[in-house]
């Protein structure tokens, strides 16, 4: 199957380089370059793509207000390109927001040296998003969060990343366990929840971590895969709108219940202890063998060396295969692992390399997520 791809940008220079690009794989045909968001309206009637590339800054109209008219005209998978700057973090929270599924730093080589692996990174996530899009059809209303979440906060800000289950799926594949909606309180005790995920994250966390109480009664550690110049922005909105504290995380953080720490960009989270206390270490890793910065394997490894198998570790949506390592370690020492099952995700990768590899003792749902922990957790 041959998926159709929009470009949208204002730079006749990086429209070309990106046609280039995806030019390169069989799967994907460019058929159109608009120069804003406005033309990009036009073309969609016209050309009927599967996929969107979309810049954030564009004169007319820019890409965030077009990610929010694509999406309540004709929902497409989008991705985002944006710079790394604390604004063009802003910016892309903001587009994830109102329904883009990725993003990508507008400068290429922030993303890698090698010409070749960027190349096919813009490739994979272009084909990727096209395919789970495959059959969205027209976006339906989201369901309110009442239905499984506590009531918010009177001050609870306007705006949410939440988006209807629909939007995040697509083409389906073979699923290899069955989704559960709730769970049973084990009794089992817990000093910590660990969650890791890439694609389709953002959206992921808030849903997940919005209805924890603010009483949680464990740390909460969070690894996305996300760059340096975003993670303090995320981790920050994330806080205003969840009743438990978010904070990117710090080197010297002491570990305290009903807070959660986000893993900088760009560095390596890790746990040791000192005492009677936890504390976290933010460190570089130029590691050759180590794709990610944060990697889920890496934290979810030192989480296992700290508290054994006193932990609920959970991957959500996201491409490849980070943190099975980890994962597969704390199932050794006797931890809960459960993966997001592939009906919710953007991206059934990482999820998915834990369910096949047995890992993976349950697959929920992100709508039914936030209630099983609390279900599991809570004293």
């Amino acid at each position: 199957m041959v998926f159709k791809v929009l470009i949208v940008d204002d730079s006749t220079f990086y429209r070309r380089r990106v046609r280039e690009i995806l030019d390169e794989d069989r799967e994907l045909e460019v058929v159109g370059e608009a120069r804003n968001g406005q033309e990009a309206l036009t073309m969609l009637t016209e050309l009927s793509p599967d996929v969107v590339t979309m810049d954030v800054e564009m004169p007319v109209m820019d890409g965030i207000s077009a990610v929010k008219a694509i999406m309540g005209k004709r929902p497409l998978p989008i991705l985002m390109f944006s710079s790394l700057t604390h604004q063009g973090a802003q910016a892309t929270l903001d587009a994830l927001e109102a329904g883009a599924l990725d993003f990508l730093p507008k400068k290429f080589e922030e993303i890698a040296k090698d010409r070749r692996q960027v190349s096919s990174m813009l490739r994979t996530k272009v084909r990727l998003l096209a395919r789970r899009g495959t059959g969205m059809g027209r976006a339906p209303r989201p369901q309110a969060p009442a239905r499984i979440m506590p009531e918010m906060p009177a001050n609870a800000p306007k705006h949410t990343f939440f988006r209807s289950s629909s939007v995040l799926t697509g083409q389906k594949e073979a699923s290899t366990q069955p989704t559960v909606s709730s769970v049973s309180r084990s009794g089992k005790a817990y000093s910590c929840l660990a969650i890791g995920a890439s694609t389709g994250g953002p959206v992921a966390l808030q849903k997940l971590l919005a209805p924890l109480p603010a009483h949680f009664p464990h740390p909460v550690l969070l690894v996305q895969h996300m760059p340096g110049t975003f993670t303090n922005a995320f981790a920050q909105r994330l806080n205003n709108y969840c009743r438990i504290s978010v904070k990117e995380a710090e080197n010297g953080d002491e570990l305290k219940p009903g807070c959660a720490y986000l893993a900088p960009g760009g560095k390596q989270m890790t746990l040791k202890r000192q005492g009677t206390r936890t504390l976290i270490v933010i460190s570089e890793d130029n590691d050759p063998k180590i794709t990610y910065k944060p990697s889920v394997d890496v934290t979810f490894n030192s989480v296992a060396d700290v508290f054994g198998g006193d932990v609920l570790s959970i991957i959500l949506t996201g491409m490849g295969s980070d943190g099975l390592q980890g994962c597969q370690a704390l199932r050794r020492l006797g931890g809960t692992v459960w993966a997001q099952d592939q009906e919710s995700c953007v991206v059934y990768g990482m999820p998915q390399a834990i369910t096949k590899a047995g890992v993976a003792q349950k697959s929920i749902s992100i709508d039914n997520i936030a209630g099983c922990v609390i279900t599991e957790m809570n004293r």
